[in-house]
């Protein structure tokens, strides 16, 4: 098992692959309800509060593809972080602004997105980089790396080895592109990959910082 977003195969969801194309979320948004139903409030916390306490107390945390919130963000705004979430879905950022009015949303696709403006002291992708294209994923890492302060740490989940999947809500397809093909991305992009854990879900985390 890898975590919830490759149990089973896919769901009629009544959307046409066209309507699927034109939507930045991946089909996430007109599913978000049933996906905060699904999605198990406690799965990630621990990692993500373990992972948290080498930050900077009081530290700006970037969450890509943030969802509703729950658990990641919210484990990070008990720890006592400064969240800015970014998530392509309108009705989860509605939802995650009306749970955490305190911190930051833009409703923007990660691989738009001008997360803010700013940079960061860690970047957190949970359940994220695996539902892009393999392009995608790759640009996507280079420009955490970009928003990153000097010794910032760069979190994220895929799969251990390389490998394709049907996502269980969308249908869509979810590629992980293994972790020698993450560790070289990774170095490309001035990345050190320090640890990789798995969770109580056995979901697989990478674990890089910023030099």
């Amino acid at each position: 098992m890898l975590g919830w977003h490759l149990l089973g195969a896919a769901v009629e969801n009544g959307r046409t692959m066209e309507q699927q194309a034109h939507d930045s979320s991946g089909g996430y948004d007109a599913l978000a309800r049933e996906f905060m139903l699904r999605r198990d409030s406690t799965i990630g916390a621990a990692t993500v509060r373990r992972w948290a306490r080498a930050l900077p107390p009081g530290g700006a945390v970037l969450d890509l593809g943030c969802g509703h919130g729950v658990p990641i963000s919210q484990a990070l705004i008990q720890e006592g972080f400064v969240v800015y979430g970014v998530d392509a879905s309108p009705a989860m950022v509605a939802a995650f602004h009306e749970r955490f009015p305190q911190a930051h949303v833009a409703c923007e696709a990660v691989e738009d997105s001008e997360l803010f403006g700013r940079k960061f002291d860690a970047v957190v992708a949970w359940g994220l980089l695996f539902l892009l294209a393999p392009d995608a994923q790759e640009a996507l890492i280079h420009r955490v790396a970009s928003v990153l302060l000097p010794g910032g740490s760069f979190l994220f989940t895929s799969p251990e080895q390389a490998c394709t999947w049907t996502d269980v809500l969308t249908g869509s397809q979810s590629v992980s592109l293994g972790n020698e093909a993450y560790r070289t991305i990774l170095a490309a992009a001035g990345l050190e990959l320090l640890a990789e854990h798995q969770d109580e879900g056995e979901n697989h985390y990478y674990d890089a910082r910023k030099p």
